[in-house]
């Protein structure tokens, strides 16, 4: 993907350019430190998306609103509906992650539990979320994409407790939980719907969401949120934050 390059001064009338005066553009399958990753990130404001991950720079090719940006908007708006009415729970879209290291990504949408109410992320003094978000969901064109690959074994050996990826060319949406350090693929219980263990509550019907059928996609996220294993989560995360407080105060 072409980008336009801003140095951060220009280069002398003569001589050589030395690091102080230009830093190098990001290129796919460069290998860097993050660090180093973040530093050619910054220098470059017209780049949308780029990821590090195990170390190998993969920056994104234009984004085609019928196999990425679409489904992605409604990708967002399933979650978001649950953010909105659980308390504790932040959700994002396309914000760097800081994993370790060697990977920082950039999914599609994820979810954490805040630090305040049991949660293991956080947001550092840099802005980024520091950490492995509770739940990734990412948009891949088809069962090639890189995010069945290095991203998939990235976020399983972080920690990333579940792993949703929508393949929109195959018109099939995967589900990992991570148990004993493996990603395992959820299965639909006999009503179709798959319910989340990070996030109680969090209900979906992948035909529903696949298909855009907008009423099942609302009536399944909707009966998740009332049901009482999304209550007993929400007064679980209210009183882990009281319990801070509480501390705190002492």
């Amino acid at each position: 993907m072409a980008s336009i390059i801003r140095p951060t001064s220009t280069f002398p009338a003569s001589g050589p350019a030395t690091d102080a005066e230009f830093i190098p553009p990001l290129e796919n399958g460069d290998r860097l430190t993050r660090e180093e990753f973040e530093r050619r990130y910054d220098a470059m404001p017209d780049l949308k998306k780029a990821e590090l991950i195990d170390g190998v720079v993969y920056m994104a090719s234009p984004v085609r609103q019928s196999h990425h940006s679409h489904s992605h908007f409604r990708l967002i708006s399933w979650l978001g509906i649950y953010e909105l009415d659980t308390p504790g729970v932040e959700g994002g879209d396309n914000s760097s992650v800081r994993l370790d290291m060697g990977n920082e990504p950039q999914p599609d949408a994820f979810l954490y539990i805040k630090p305040e109410h049991g949660g293991h992320a956080r947001i550092d003094r840099d802005g980024y979320l520091d950490g492995a978000p509770d739940l990734v969901a990412e948009v891949a064109a088809s069962s090639a994409s890189y995010d069945l690959d290095g991203k998939f074994h990235a976020y399983r050996r972080n920690g990333v407790r579940e792993y949703i990826v929508w393949r929109v060319l195959d018109r099939q949406l995967d589900w990992f939980v991570l148990r004993e350090d493996r990603f395992e693929r959820m299965v639909q219980s006999p009503d179709g719907v798959i319910r989340s263990g990070a996030f109680p509550g969090l209900w979906l019907d992948p035909q529903a969401l696949v298909a855009g059928d907008a009423a099942r996609l609302r009536a399944v996220a909707n009966a998740g949120l009332d049901s009482a294993e999304h209550a007993a989560f929400v007064a679980k995360l209210v009183e882990a934050q009281s319990r801070g407080d509480a501390a705190g105060e002492a």
